[in-house]
């Protein structure tokens, strides 16, 4: 019953520590805060925003490779 509870745990805690790091990271690339459009940000700022979302996506991923790599 013990494993049983370990597992759940452990599934539940994998689920809500992902979500507080994805959170974590829209919050630093500031993707939350973009929701009028992006007014006024020129174009050099948006190179740089696109260029941080491609680093998010690549992080996440490798993250995601790194999870599926401590299971073997």
């Amino acid at each position: 019953m013990d494993r049983i509870l370990q597992m759940i745990m452990r599934m539940v805690m994998r689920k809500v520590l992902s979500k507080g790091i994805d959170k974590g990271f829209d919050m630093a690339t500031g993707s939350g805060r973009r929701k009028g459009g992006g007014h006024g940000v020129s174009d050099e700022d948006r190179a740089e925003m696109d260029a941080m979302k491609q680093r998010k996506k690549n992080t996440k991923q490798a993250m995601k490779v790194g999870r599926r790599i401590g299971k073997l």
